[in-house]
């Protein structure tokens, strides 16, 4: 099994920023590919940004410029900075894990992301 704990959600006005994390453990040994999609009113959950295990990203249109994924090997953790944040971000953030073998994919609990105007 893996467990993906995710931090760092919370409340910021518009132009603020905030940093997500989310750390995974268990039977992770052949991670592929680590990441956050979100879920915002009215819409369903949607990639954000996912990088792989050799740490090369890739963003949704929406957040190209504002937002930075990167990675930590080590400890297996991937953040999220999200810089210029708009109301338009106000969402649950999830974590994401595909494994490569067996494959699977796992998520998180979600951490809720509020931009206020």
């Amino acid at each position: 099994q893996v467990q993906l704990v995710e931090s760092g959600g919370g409340l910021v006005q518009t132009g603020g920023s905030l940093r997500l994390s989310c750390v995974a453990s268990g039977s992770i040994s052949s991670i592929g590919v680590m990441g956050w999609y979100r879920q915002t009113a009215g819409k369903q959950r949607e990639v954000v940004a996912v990088i792989t295990r050799a740490g090369s990203p890739s963003y949704h249109e929406f957040v190209k410029g504002r937002f930075t994924i990167s990675g930590d090997n080590a400890v297996n953790t991937v953040y999220l900075q999200m810089n210029n944040l708009e109301p338009e971000d106000t969402g649950v953030y999830y974590c994401y894990l595909r494994r490569i073998f067996p494959p699977r994919e796992y998520w998180g609990t979600g951490t809720q992301v509020t931009v206020s105007s």
